[in-house]
This record gives C-alpha cells, sequence and structure tokens, in this order.
C-alpha cells in the first residue's frame, strides 16, 4: 500500500451533509399555522363582542320598545333620556366614589398577601393556594353565603354573634340604606373574591425582580423593610400596578352579581348595570334607552382608564420610568 493510499485513510475526506428535506403538510404553512389557532378566538370575538357592541350603539339612536330591531330614528334622545334618569346618574355617581374606595382597598391587600407569601419561609403553596381560592367561588354563591350565614341580620348571624359579645345590638346589614351598612357587607364579599387573584399578578411580578437590586441596595445602606419596599420594590411592581389597578377599575363598574342578589329589590346603592338592566328588561323594556345608557357607561370607563393609565405612565417605554 503506498503512502498516498495511507494518509487518504487516515484522513478521510468529511461527508457532504445532508440536504435538508422541505417541509410539508400543516407545519410547512406558517400563516395557515396562525389562523387555525387564532381563528376560532377572532371568530367568537367578532360574533360575541365587536357585533353586539356595534349593533348596541347603532340601537341607541333608534326607538326601539319590546324589541331589539329599530323602528324609528330618533338621534341623541336616548342619550337624553337615561342622562335624565336620576337612578342611573345617581348610580354612575355612587359608583365613581365606590371605584375610588374599592380599588386602592383591593390593591394594598393584594400587594399585601403577595408580600407576606413571597417572604414566607414555609407551607407558601399552601398559602397560595389559600388566599387564591376564592377566586373559583361564583359571585352569586358568594352573595348568598355574605346574605344568609353571615350578614343575614339575625341574631344568630355570624357578624351579630360577634358583635353581641362586644354588647351591640342586632344590625340589619341589608335591610335599609341609613346607615348603610349593606356597603360594609359587599365591600367584604369583593374583597375576599378578587384580592386572592391579583396576589397573584403581584407574586409574579415579586419573583421577576433581580436579587441584585437588594444587594445593592444593602451595600448603599439602604435599610430592610420600608426603604427597601419604597426604592426598590415598588418602583418595579409599576407595570403590574398599572394593570391591576385598570382591571379593578373596570370590575368596580361592571359590578353586577352581588348587588343583584344581595340587593334586588332595593331602590338604593344599585350599581349603574342594575339600573340598564331594569331599563332593558323592566316593565317598558326600552332596548334603545338602554344601548345609549351602555354606550355611556362604556364610554366613562374609558375616560377614567386612559386618565389613570396616562397618572401611571401605562404604555411607556423602559426609558421614561
Amino acid at each position: 500500500m503506498s503512502t498516498t493510499t495511507k494518509i487518504d485513510l487516515a484522513n478521510p475526506a468529511p461527508a457532504k451533509p445532508a440536504k435538508a428535506r422541505p417541509r410539508r403538510g400543516l407545519r410547512a404553512n406558517a400563516t395557515l399555522n396562525f389562523w387555525l389557532f387564532t381563528g376560532p378566538f377572532l371568530i367568537g370575538l367578532i360574533v360575541f363582542v365587536f357585533v353586539p357592541m356595534g349593533w348596541s350603539i347603532y340601537l341607541s339612536f333608534f326607538e326601539a320598545r319590546f324589541t331589539v330591531s329599530p323602528s324609528s330614528f330618533i338621534g341623541f334622545d336616548n342619550y337624553r333620556a337615561i342622562l335624565d334618569n336620576p337612578d342611573f346618574t345617581g348610580a354612575l355617581v355612587t359608583f365613581t366614589v365606590f371605584a375610588a374606595f374599592i380599588v386602592p382597598t383591593t390593591w394594598a391587600l393584594s400587594l399585601g398577601l403577595a408580600l407576606l407569601v413571597h417572604r414566607i419561609r414555609f407551607m407558601k403553596a399552601f398559602f397560595r393556594s389559600v388566599f387564591f381560592l376564592p377566586t373559583a367561588v361564583s359571585y352569586v354563591a358568594a352573595a348568598l353565603i355574605w346574605k344568609m350565614s353571615i350578614f343575614n341580620g339575625v341574631r344568630f348571624g355570624m357578624a351579630n354573634t360577634i358583635l353581641s359579645w362586644f354588647g351591640v345590638d342586632n344590625v340589619a346589614w341589608l335591610a335599609n340604606p341609613d346607615p348603610p351598612w349593606y356597603w360594609l357587607v359587599i365591600v367584604t364579599l369583593r374583597l375576599w373574591l378578587q384580592a386572592g387573584f391579583y396576589m397573584i399578578l403581584f407574586l409574579a411580578a415579586l419573583q421577576n425582580i433581580p436579587a441584585e437590586l437588594y444587594e445593592a441596595a444593602s451595600i448603599d445602606g439602604a435599610k430592610p423593610g420600608w426603604q427597601t419596599f419604597r426604592y426598590i420594590t415598588l418602583p418595579q411592581l409599576r407595570a403590574t400596578s398599572t394593570a391591576v389597578i385598570l382591571l379593578l377599575l373596570i370590575a368596580a363598574y361592571q359590578a353586577f352579581d352581588e348587588f343583584w342578589n344581595l340587593l334586588s329589590k332595593a331602590t338604593w346603592g344599585q350599581p349603574p348595570l342594575v339600573e340598564l338592566y331594569k331599563t332593558a328588561l323592566g316593565e317598558n323594556q326600552d332596548y334603545g334607552q338602554g344601548s345609549a345608557g351602555a354606550v355611556i357607561l362604556t364610554l366613562l370607563i374609558l375616560i377614567i382608564t386612559l386618565f389613570q393609565g396616562k397618572i401611571m405612565g401605562f404604555g411607556r417605554g423602559e426609558e421614561s420610568k
């Protein structure tokens, strides 16, 4: 065997890479895959959200009683009529005050629970599950529990039993609007149902804060506790706080289930959606006026959320913070 042959055997020529086979079937068409996954959602969004919204706006300019088919064009008469309704305008004012109270309260409670669960060193999964569990409870079922077991107004109810230990007489929590004890019932119910969900959002944001920030703050002399929370934790939670407050504002104005079940026969303390329900599905069944009220409520929510987003810096880049 020659020397050349030995060299060739010791250093064989590299094998040529095999040509990649072209993809076939569904994997080859990214556009088709996109529409297969998003198509059903988009169809549902159009059919059940955008079409009803558009029809509601259209219906608000027509006379439509006892039917969702418009009969005659009346312009802004439905808007003037719903704004002249003291029950609806009173509900808007009342629930603006309600939102101004329930939103920061829920935000603070959710953040506090998230900080507690984040710092705890034992049974973290247990406490996270316990605080989040009320989120899975139906608003209707929770309202009935609050109404029949805790704040039922009789002496053997849980709330009145606790008050009797301190010598306080029975309180008719849901019987009358003066004093407005029903707000205590509704606020505690809302806090119990909502705080766990937003706690999870804050908890996820807390886990994403780099530990190096706390180490650098400690080296610079920042004391653990309030200083660290104010200058490190809270600024890092700005984006999550903005999203949470936006969701809480929308939820406050869209309140319906608990009020309908707790105060169904009352003429006071009703949210805008209950007043719109009575307008559209009550004795007169004025769908045109109800649609006008829904448009006004949507615009109010939009204005308030945009104003809040402007204050909180919603949509700004990281460099503008």
